[in-house]
């Protein structure tokens, strides 16, 4: 009986003890974290999962994460040896994987850290974006206008790239501010504000960690001078959706110190619809007006370029279950749609979705492929994309969901796809997630060329992370991503 008695008592003791130990190495490598992404705009991440702004628990996790997922085990010392190495370097403004780096460090038995990564980051001076700062104003302060605050000053790091510098809504009461101020630092779905956000009433300004965003009232996207506030050159993001054709978003440019917009919708022809990881190298500095598209056709692209390209899509069908919107109505009552007047908290309403069609805007070859129709559902966030698909070449469900999860970890689609495989998760898992769309691999259903995918998507943050990206194009700001990711041919070679 002793025996048992004690056992029980020295693993508890030596677990705890390992734990204290390695909540302290983690403790260790947040100022390494925090001064290469201040000094440095170096943003670092484990196979695509960031370290910036995380707790000590936070860093294990991710760590823990990466194992989890089958990758080679990636300890909190091998971490601290690429940053301590990258620090001794001095990069210029990257995306850097540590993991990636920790193994080749290890592959190559490397006596020399800083020296081996010099040679493997050699070419980043060269290619590394020179733009400097750019001015970012949300005109629309909603779900997507706040997520977007909250992600460019999370990104704000040294000062440099994209700078919020205001945001334009119309005047809704006397205490307007304080109130826009309340929903940045408190969201029922997304949770509170990393940080402090402050009202300078005087100046009608937002103070939110050190970044000082004016807030504009208007009523016409033509009347306001944004220079008089010291804003010049700056990218008007419109999230308002009021206006989707050219004629409409070009009142944007006739206001001093604006010079281009990105709408946060779908555009009409001839706006062009941008998906980042897809289209966005045909962004020129001659386009004055884009659409970051719609939040579906941001999570079924990237997925479906990749099957298209290992298999070939003859055809499908994509059906959404979305989470109701502000366009619904809360209880039942008139609305000029179709079923949406009838209570979106307590029915599920079937609608239309124009993203299959707007796949084709981004991806073209598949145009004419696919249909498309909805179903929104009681929840507030996160939706869920149900790709029925026929191919042109057969494949398994071990197979492609084997592809799809190299996609989602090696290829330069990592950051719109993502790949899990749990028989326990559910839609609020995903919320929070920056990948445009999730695929959940024990739901894949394949036999011969028929096949069935399921793809979570956050429809607004994976959303605004992706619109964020298509800003960092049009500024010339994205981060160079070492190592390269591979192409999806390499990436399905890797299966043969």
């Amino acid at each position: 009986m002793a025996i048992f008695a004690i056992e029980p008592a020295i693993t508890f003791e030596t677990h705890r003890s390992e734990w204290v130990t390695r909540e302290e190495h983690a403790e260790q490598l947040i100022p390494l974290i925090g001064r290469l992404y201040r000094n440095h705009g170096v943003v670092t991440s484990i196979h695509g999962h960031r370290l910036i702004n995380l707790s000590a628990t936070g860093v294990i996790t991710v760590h823990d994460r990466a194992r989890d997922r089958g990758h080679a085990e990636l300890t909190l010392d091998q971490t601290r040896t690429v940053l301590e190495a990258l620090l001794e370097i001095a990069p210029q403004p990257a995306s850097i994987d540590i993991a990636r780096l920790a193994l080749s460090l290890q592959q190559n038995e490397a006596r020399d850290p800083a020296a081996h990564l010099r040679a493997e980051l050699g070419k980043v001076s060269e290619i590394t974006p020179t733009a400097g700062n750019t001015d970012v104003v949300l005109y629309g302060f909603g779900r997507i206008g706040r997520l977007l605050a909250r992600i460019l000053i999370d990104h704000a790091g040294n000062g440099h790239g994209l700078r919020l510098r205001a945001i334009v809504v119309r005047r809704g009461s006397e205490n307007d501010l304080t109130k826009r101020a309340s929903l940045l630092s408190r969201d029922s779905v997304h949770g509170p504000f990393a940080g402090s956000v402050t009202v300078d009433a005087e100046e009608n300004v937002l103070i939110a960690n050190g970044t000082r965003i004016q807030v504009i009232y208007a009523d016409d996207p033509a009347h306001v001078d944004y220079t008089a506030y010291g804003i010049t050159d700056a990218i008007i993001v419109d999230n308002t959706g009021r206006w989707r054709d050219e004629d409409g978003l070009s009142e944007h440019l006739r206001s001093p110190g604006a010079s281009r917009v990105l709408l946060t919708a779908p555009g009409k022809t001839p706006v062009k619809n941008i998906v980042h990881g897809i289209n966005d190298d045909t962004i020129t500095m001659d386009d004055k007006i884009l659409s970051a598209a719609s939040c579906t056709t941001n999570a079924i692209t990237p997925v479906l370029k990749a099957v298209d390209h290992a298999y070939g899509v003859a055809r499908g069908h994509v059906e959404t279950v979305h989470s109701f919107t502000n366009d619904q109505n809360l209880t039942d009552n008139f609305h000029r749609g179709d079923r949406r007047g009838r209570s979106a908290v307590l029915n599920m309403v079937i609608t239309e979705t124009g993203a299959a069609k707007a796949v084709a805007k981004a991806l073209p070859e598949l145009a004419g492929r696919l249909t498309g129709s909805s179903i929104r559902v009681p929840t507030p966030d996160v939706s869920l994309a149900i790709l029925n698909l026929t191919l042109e070449r057969p494949t398994t469900k071990d197979e492609v969901n084997d592809y799809l999860r190299r996609v989602s970890l090696h290829s330069n689609l990592r950051q719109q796809v993502d790949y899990v495989e749990s028989p326990e998760v559910v839609s609020t898992d995903f919320v929070g997630s920056h990948r445009a769309g999730i695929v959940d691999g024990l739901a894949t259903i394949a036999e011969d060329r028929n096949l069935i995918l399921y793809v979570w998507y956050d429809n607004e943050y994976g959303y605004s992370s992706q619109v964020i990206r298509v800003l960092e194009k049009m500024a010339g700001t994205h981060p160079v991503v070492i190592p390269a990711r591979l192409d999806l041919e390499l990436t399905f070679r890797a299966l043969r």
